[in-house]
């Protein structure tokens, strides 16, 4: 994949799964002295109550390329939880990341002089470890090939802003 010399931040949204084990992943990807790079320090350097951003590993000691930083979107809500956030989430964003670079959607100096933020949902009342990770895989994968084109599309945007409503909205009798 050839990216543009003058883009130096892309942004991305992954959505997989149904109920309380989806996923909702947004990355920011770009080299490590851009804004993603900025991001990537500032989010480390200013953990706050109930998130601690974290480098994700793809084992103990081996930190996925480029190297990736897990902000939990959610308060961590009990051991469940946490096992869900810190174990198979990152899991699945670990393996999403690598695979991203040995496949090319992230250019070859994304290895060493790129970092991505992935911005993670996991759900406090999730219950299957397994379907965690599967679905922020998936939607870690989607969301940096989205980065990496530019998706969606202005016409798929336009179509869906036209179906826009209150999800929330019911009707008056």
């Amino acid at each position: 994949m050839t990216t543009s010399e003058s883009k130096t931040l892309y942004i991305g949204e992954g959505f997989e799964g149904p109920g309380v084990n989806l996923a909702h992943i947004n990355v920011l990807v770009g080299p490590r002295n851009g804004p993603a790079g900025q991001a990537f320090a500032t989010a480390l350097a200013t953990p706050s109550a109930g998130h601690a951003p974290f480098v994700v590993i793809a084992r103990p000691g081996v930190p996925t390329k480029p190297l990736t930083l897990y902000v939990n979107k959610a308060q961590i809500a009990g051991d469940f939880h946490g096992n869900a956030t810190w174990g198979a989430s990152q899991a699945g964003i670990a393996k999403a990341v690598a695979e991203s670079l040995e496949e090319g959607v992230l250019p070859p100096e994304a290895e060493n002089d790129w970092v991505v933020v992935s911005a993670n949902w996991v759900n406090p009342g999730t219950d299957d470890l397994d379907a965690v990770y599967e679905n922020n895989y998936r939607a870690c994968k989607n969301a940096i090939r989205a980065a990496m084109l530019g998706l969606p599309h202005r016409q798929e945007v336009f179509a869906a802003a036209s179906q826009v409503s209150n999800p929330f909205y019911t009707p008056k009798a």
